[in-house]
């Protein structure tokens, strides 16, 4: 574990933390030109996201057994060195397919920045210091798709939608330099001894708790933000209106973030935790009655309760994160990894179902958002249960 009187390198993680946001968000603005360029229909543009999220969800089960073999710095330079070697291919594309191609390996590679992250944390830092370093780091990652899309738009209007690609490889190659000067502690070279498995991790009670709250959360959020659109147009906003309603919303997660590091300098996450899953609970429930017994006709009375729910995301990730993984120091990516895989599988399958039901309007938002409660009430009932147990021992001892 390092020095804790060493600085944390704070710039280099937050980039980390975001790469994969801004590559899924930069080149939004830039939609229809490319299907323009490219000669091709909207919805094989679309898919270019699509796959993306693929290989994203699927890329994140493997860096944690490599990174057992070869350690988080060469993983993570082989990652970052795949995420900017597909940047560039991809702003060379001349065609849809060659940039289908191109944005796979591109996910498979920044995918490596989102485990790996997360895994030095750990492994570097006490649990005090790591839950802090995440507090302060994942509300940054709010602020990627509230500003990729306006840095895209703007790359793409003086230079064209190309050199968003570039700048991305740019962003790529700076962070693996960064990588490749770091002085990798000895622990988190290649490992020796017993290999974490994901079934090792699964079966953690404190693990599986954890991720729950953290996949409901995040799928009660993506709930949100798949139905909004839809619920906002039947409304009559514009598309202006429907872009200003996710400010609020990023504020909301920022301020939750660091309440949320103002508190752990004063109580514990024991005592922090159950706050916080009240005012989620509340928030969504609030946002499905009035989507249920309203004709509602604005989308205040149910952003008003959504930005709260924000907060508390904002509030809740950095402690159930950090919950999830510090018992996995020596297998830190595994968990990682798997960790990540799972809430993407909780927000894609939220997402999903919204966008089934879209045509009921702001019921079918808020239905699906309630339906994640359940998750998160078995999660918080597993680390309760894993927390009782934890001091009953520490008592004994």
């Amino acid at each position: 574990m390092e020095n804790k009187k060493q600085s944390i390198p704070y710039i280099w993680l937050a980039g980390l933390s975001m790469l994969g946001f801004l590559a899924t968000d930069m080149y939004l603005p830039a939609f229809d030109i490319i299907r323009g360029d490219l000669a091709t229909t909207e919805n094989m543009i679309g898919l270019t996201l699509s796959i993306f999220l693929l290989g994203m969800a699927i890329g994140q089960l493997f860096y944690g057994r490599l990174t057992q073999k070869l350690g988080t710095k060469k993983s993570l330079i082989i990652g970052l060195s795949i995420f900017a070697v597909s940047s560039l291919a991809a702003s060379f594309s001349t065609s849809v397919e060659m940039l289908l191609v191109a944005r796979f390996f591109q996910a498979l590679g920044a995918c490596s920045a989102n485990v790996i992250w997360q895994a030095m944390v750990i492994q570097r830092y006490d649990a005090k210091t790591s839950q802090r370093i995440f507090a302060t780091i994942m509300p940054l990652v709010a602020l990627s798709p509230a500003l990729a899309p306006l840095l895209g738009a703007a790359i793409e209007k003086f230079y064209g939608w190309s050199m968003i690609f570039v700048t991305l490889t740019i962003i790529g190659v700076g962070l693996a330099v960064r990588t490749f000067a770091d002085k990798e502690p000895k622990q988190e070279q290649a490992t020796s001894g017993k290999t974490i498995t994901f079934r090792d991790v699964i079966k953690s009670k404190k693990f599986t708790g954890n991720m729950l709250i953290y996949a409901a959360s995040s799928a009660i959020f993506f709930a949100w933000l798949t139905g909004s659109p839809f619920v906002m147009t039947q409304m009559g906003y514009s598309g202006s209106d429907i872009g200003l309603s996710y400010v609020p919303q990023t504020i909301a997660f920022i301020v939750g973030g660091y309440g949320c590091r103002w508190a752990l300098e004063r109580f514990n996450a024991q005592q922090v935790l159950p706050w916080i899953l009240k005012l989620s609970i509340a928030s969504v429930v609030t946002v499905f009655l009035v989507s249920w017994r309203m004709d509602v006709s604005s989308i205040i009375p149910m952003l008003i309760p959504f930005c709260f729910l924000a907060a508390a995301n904002g509030a809740v990730y950095p402690i159930v994160v950090n919950n999830a993984l510090i018992d996995f120091k020596e297998g830190s990516a595994v968990a990682s990894g798997l960790l990540n895989f799972l809430q993407m599988l909780f927000c894609v399958a939220a997402s999903a179902m919204v966008s089934s039901i879209s045509y009921m309007g702001a019921i079918s938002m808020g239905s699906i958002m309630l339906l994640q409660l359940v998750f998160l009430f078995i999660g918080a009932v597993m680390v309760f249960k894993a927390n009782k147990e934890e001091n009953m021992e520490l008592a004994e001892q």
